[in-house]
């Protein structure tokens, strides 16, 4: 894979660890080069990130994570350099859905793949790229679909489902099926 074969990744203080640096790694190690921005932050700053784990209580757990450094300044990305869009979880999504520009990002990619997991869907319903659409996402998340217009699919928290160009999991324990139907719907080819 060329190495010119760009995606661009949206990250914010309190993103999920393993949704953003899993991801980041695996579409690394086949090829991509991945550029991680947020909002009002540049190439080299850092993120602090947040571990949600899954311990029998009601919901998930939070415990403090990484600081991940951006790999690109937010304000320098041209979206026609990218062929696709990762929307991790955690908490950033409930505030980066209040930036307008994130939106607009969010609806550019709305024809091209988007791998989006977890509590990332909030930032999807906002820019309202859902409608008509099978997705899942973190089960607390089912109202702010369904009132968008998309179908939530309760699937075990293991699982992914593509619709068309879009890829969506519950939670971080779906990576190996989210990343694999993102890494189809990019037309990559990877093989043992």
């Amino acid at each position: 894979m060329a190495d010119d074969i760009k995606i661009l990744m949206l990250a914010g203080d309190y993103v999920e660890d393993y949704e953003i640096m899993v991801p980041y790694q695996a579409l690394t190690m086949v090829g991509y080069t991945v550029d991680v921005v947020s909002p009002d932050k540049k190439k080299g700053d850092k993120v602090i990130t947040a571990i949600h784990d899954f311990e029998g209580a009601q919901t998930y757990s939070e415990k403090p994570g990484h600081h991940f450094a951006l790999t690109a300044d937010f304000d320098k990305v041209v979206l026609d350099d990218y062929v696709g869009l990762v929307v991790p979880g955690g908490r950033m999504p409930e505030y980066l859905r209040l930036d307008q520009r994130v939106l607009d990002i969010v609806k550019e990619f709305s024809d091209r793949p988007i791998a989006c997991i977890c509590h990332g869907i909030q930032i999807l319903t906002a820019a309202g790229i859902v409608k008509g659409r099978k997705v899942s996402a973190y089960p607390a998340c089912r109202p702010e679909v369904e009132m968008a217009g998309g179908t939530y699919v309760d699937i075990p928290v293991t699982e992914a489902i593509t619709d068309g160009e879009l890829v969506t999991a519950p939670a971080w324990p779906a990576h190996p099926a989210w990343l694999s139907q993102f890494l189809k719907v990019l037309g990559a080819n990877v093989s043992p």
